[in-house]
């Protein structure tokens, strides 16, 4: 008698079993052909040296970033979360993650200061009835109020709440 190793039956495809299956769709092609010289060793350096950031010219994280409007600007970060109010609207950042939002997406800003702690936390709200919140934790309690300060200035300079189209005459 006649005894195989392995099994005898096809690996079955699918997207039962494979969920980035697609029919038709195959591998990409690398772009460049098969016969392309490597760059030299030297124009590989030049090119990363000339595309790396001087590390004089990048803003410190407690500075507003250089690229933002003459006016008000919040910024707070910790070792994962950060947090950039300024003319341009909010962006919320958490690791590899992000969000912005211009202005006219948002429709309230709430900020909570625990009783205890240093975890200092933002949620916008949306129009549409959602809410993005994130942490960010101070170096000390005193940070809270400044950062509230500066969270204040910015909204007064920026926010539009609608306030103005509801008064009455």
């Amino acid at each position: 008698m006649e005894q195989r190793i392995g099994s005898s039956s096809k690996p079955l495809e699918g997207a039962g079993f494979d969920p980035a299956f697609i029919p038709g769709l195959t591998s990409p092609v690398s772009g460049e052909p098969e016969d392309a010289e490597e760059p030299l060793a030297e124009e590989d350096a030049l090119a990363k040296k000339e595309a790396a950031p001087d590390p004089e010219e990048e803003p410190t994280p407690d500075e507003p970033e250089a690229d933002a409007a003459d006016g008000p600007a919040f910024e707070a970060s910790d070792r994962r979360a950060k947090i950039v109010a300024d003319a341009k609207g909010v962006r919320l950042s958490l690791d590899e993650e992000r969000c912005e939002f211009r202005w006219d997406e948002i429709g309230a800003i709430e900020t909570e200061t625990p009783r205890f702690g240093k975890r200092y936390t933002i949620t916008v709200h949306t129009p549409d009835r959602r809410w993005y919140p994130i942490e960010v934790e101070a170096t000390s309690r005193a940070r809270f109020q400044e950062w509230d300060e500066q969270l204040d200035a910015v909204l007064d300079a920026y926010f539009d709440d609608g306030a103005d189209e509801t008064e009455d005459d």
